[in-house]
């Protein structure tokens, strides 16, 4: 068996791209369609630096393979195997002054993120949060911004240490660059705006006015199933390639990639690997967001508490199956634009959802649902009630995920970054109704779609 190393005829692009959060979802997508876009695969001229999240393993297992992994595409028809070498420099987190490095040269020209909502450590009217993190990062950065190539410390927020190169970025003159969002969030081009001009308008006025400038925040809308790695998966790369890889990702055939924005230093030719650019990017968002992210959470809890463990499964479901096509309906009477494509969006879901060898895990879907739910099944419920209809199918997805939250037995850890929140409302007189502001206010007080919620969840419980 041969392990996954590069070797001198190996082609290696240099490092124009930086990334925060490196993971799965990350290879399989940004890395995936940078390697797709490159001109001539023998001189290959993007590659990427991507620093994990808080653990060092997946950087640790595939700096032993020189950043090259296998990513196995999966479908009903069988499986393709792509060794993928556009992942040139696994590297840490806590590595703050490799990152400031990196964003002060002048050919790095784009920084990707896919840190999750919490990540961008924002309140809810788009301020930044003075939460434990961010306080300890301002701390540390008080004096650092005016002399970041010198900073040893390490930072806990992507804004602090984004900010922390830019600053460096400033100092070296090499201009601006494009700092992007991949996450599953609405308008994720502002919200990263916010975090990392808010960061720097507490540190350095003069920062915050270059980077308000020079650097452009772009819009995306990602889409590409990708189920966490396993031994299984390990194993069956070995036995179809012969290469000991101990870091392969698995993904599914479709993948999308929607962007709106400028790159004022130049990005690769994405749109050759079939990412679509637009002038407006909010309808898209709220078609993934509304459409697949909608059911997936619908699905998480939903089925699970029918005692189903995957996606296909669930929407093998007749019941769930219609819960789904409900919610598809309420989501579809505000998704109106032709360019959407709904009915085939929705046929392309549903054939994605049936892949019978994509082992898509409810579990890991249902994390952190009080943060999924106000964007994915609350907006549909509230455009619902506006036009003067009670949004019955998103009231469902809300019901269920606190059914879900409520189960018997259902006493262990909540697995949500506000987990604190939520157990004080799971423990609350009406349970219900706390668990509805949890999510919304506003909804919380709109008597009639209290009751309605929770005449679903009795109904799920019986």
């Amino acid at each position: 068996m041969s392990t996954l190393n590069r070797t001198a005829d190996t082609a290696t692009p240099p490092v124009r791209l930086v990334h925060l959060g490196l993971g799965a979802f990350h290879r399989a997508h940004q890395v995936w369609y940078t390697q797709q876009a490159e001109a001539d695969p023998a001189t290959p001229q993007w590659g990427y630096a991507s620093f994990t999240g808080r653990s060092r393993g997946a950087a640790d297992l595939l700096k032993s393979q020189d950043g090259l992994f296998t990513l196995v595409t999966r479908s009903g028809a069988g499986d393709d195997f792509e060794v993928i070498s556009s992942l040139v420099d696994p590297a840490y987190a806590d590595d703050t002054a490799h990152m400031v490095e990196l964003l002060a040269r002048p050919e790095v020209a784009v920084v990707t993120l896919t840190v999750t909502e919490a990540g961008y450590h924002l309140a809810e009217d788009g301020t930044l949060l003075h939460d434990a993190d961010v306080t300890a990062d301002l701390a540390a950065l008080k004096d650092a911004v005016a002399d970041p190539t010198g900073f040893t410390g390490t930072l806990r927020t992507a804004a602090g240490k984004i900010v922390l190169g830019l600053a460096a970025r400033r100092a070296a003159g090499a201009g601006g660059l494009a700092v992007m969002s991949c996450d599953n969030v609405a308008d994720n081009g502002p919200l990263t705006r916010g975090s990392v001009c808010g960061f720097a308008r507490e540190l350095d006025a003069d920062l915050a006015d270059w980077i308000e400038q020079e650097v452009t925040f772009p819009s995306t809308s990602i889409d590409r199933i990708t189920p966490a790695t396993d031994d299984s998966l390990i194993a069956d790369v070995k036995a179809a390639t012969g290469v000991d890889d101990s870091s392969p990702v698995v993904t599914e055939p479709f993948a999308s990639w929607v962007i709106e924005g400028e790159f004022p230093a130049g990005r690769p030719d994405w749109e050759k690997a079939g990412v679509e650019f637009v002038d407006e990017i909010e309808e898209f968002e709220r078609r993934k967001l509304w459409l697949l992210n909608g059911s997936h959470s619908l699905m998480a809890y939903y089925a699970q508490l029918r005692g189903h463990a995957t996606v296909a499964e669930a929407i093998g479901d007749a019941e769930v199956r219609a819960r789904v096509e409900a919610l598809w309906d309420e989501a579809a009477n505000h998704l109106q634009a032709p360019e959407l494509k709904v009915p085939e969006y929705r046929a392309s879901l549903t054939e994605r959802f049936e892949n019978p060898r994509i082992r898509h895990n409810l579990v890991q879907i249902a994390t952190d649902g009080g943060t999924k739910q106000r964007m994915r099944a609350v907006p549909i419920m509230k455009a619902e009630l506006a036009e003067g209809r009670d949004g019955a199918a998103a009231a469902f997805s809300i019901a269920a995920w606190i059914a879900y939250l409520l189960r018997e037995g259902a006493t262990q850890e909540i697995k949500d970054t506000r987990a604190e929140e939520l157990a004080r409302a799971r423990s609350a007189a009406d349970p219900v109704r706390s668990l509805i502001a949890a999510l919304d206010e506003e909804l919380a007080g709109t008597e009639s779609a209290v009751a309605l919620i929770r005449s679903q969840v009795e109904s799920i419980q019986r």
